[in-house]
């Protein structure tokens, strides 16, 4: 449904999105999450037809953006970060305008009736937009962009300022809205993605640093190198000095709090090796019982400072040898 091949936005020497490409299948809900200038925000544009890009392509239902804006924008959309509401108008009214606006064609009392029964503001469509809360404002604007019925749907930060019932309300309704179309959900809210979307690009310097599934996301960042361990031992001095003789243990640090007479430890573990074995024979050696192994470090924000670290190691090391 969205295809994006080497896309390239620069302003002078500054690229805003260097090189990049992704597809994203019908029905999916796909979070695309990044820092503050990160491309986020340019990527929607260009997808949106706001905005053109210094080269690559970018399709929508099979429709070049960048070639054929109009044909796009038809099956786009849009609700961006502040939703362009006209506070005078009364929100019936204002979907009622944005139905001339977008030359839709669909049974007009009905195809309304059905959007503002669906994003749940029947209750409100005859009062003034300036009189409704934030809450209902990002309704209103989510209602807009269903308007034509386009397959695809782009969101950037649709629940910034929202309170918490606001925002579990505004994510239970992108839910059901991907059960009939293809969503964008553009965020750095962490938790935002993993309650919605299905997979995660993630945008880094212009440059996607990860496309994962939401559930596989910790295999790109590479984060099952730190433990949680339990065991029973001596003292916490004695099991900290035999896990930091294993080869594969960086670091051993001692974890507050006890469960009856365990200790628990965080391990930080060199790359590409697996302490699960080693740990278990040396508690038999050591006569230590081991309690328990979990990963430490696969929520979703320390992922994404991973990520970001890995980016920005493989960045000064490609400078390094561009320099020599």
């Amino acid at each position: 449904m969205i295809r994006v091949e080497n896309l390239t936005k620069r302003y002078g020497s500054h690229y805003a999105l260097n090189d990049i490409s992704f597809e994203i299948g019908e029905g999916e809900i796909v979070g695309l999450l990044g820092p503050n200038g990160a491309g986020k925000s340019t990527t929607m544009n260009i997808l949106t037809g706001y905005l053109s890009a210094t080269a690559g392509n970018a399709y929508i239902g099979g429709v070049n953006v960048l070639d054929n804006p109009t044909e796009a924008k038809k099956k786009i959309g849009y609700l961006p970060e502040q939703p362009p509401l006209y506070p005078e108008m009364t929100v019936k009214e204002y979907l009622h305008f944005v139905y001339e606006l977008k030359g839709c064609t669909l049974p007009r009392e009905p195809h309304l009736a059905e959007i503002a029964e669906v994003v749940k503001i029947k209750d409100v469509e005859n009062r003034l937009i300036a009189h409704l809360s934030k809450g209902y404002k990002q309704r209103v604007g989510i209602a807009a962009a269903l308007v034509n019925a386009p397959p695809v749907l782009i969101f950037d930060e649709p629940t910034v300022g929202l309170d918490p019932q606001q925002i579990i309300e505004v994510r239970n309704l992108l839910r059901s809205l991907g059960k009939k179309h293809t969503i964008i959900l553009s965020t750095h809210i962490l938790p935002e993605v993993q309650a919605v979307c299905e997979r995660i690009i993630v945008i880094h310097h212009g440059q996607i640093i990860a496309n994962e599934k939401t559930e596989d996301i910790t295999r790109a960042a590479e984060t099952f190198d730190r433990f949680r361990v339990k065991i029973c031992g001596p003292s916490s001095r004695d099991i900290r000095n035999a896990l930091l003789s294993l080869p594969e243990v960086r670091q051993a640090e001692a974890l507050p709090g006890r469960d009856a007479d365990s200790f628990a430890f965080a391990l930080e573990c060199k790359r590409g090796t697996d302490v699960r074995k080693p740990l278990f024979r040396l508690c038999v050696e050591k006569d230590f019982t081991l309690i328990g192994v979990e990963p430490l470090g696969t929520d979703l924000e320390d992922i994404f400072v991973r990520l970001i670290e890995n980016a920005a190691q493989k960045e000064a090391v490609g400078k390094k040898k561009r320099q020599r």
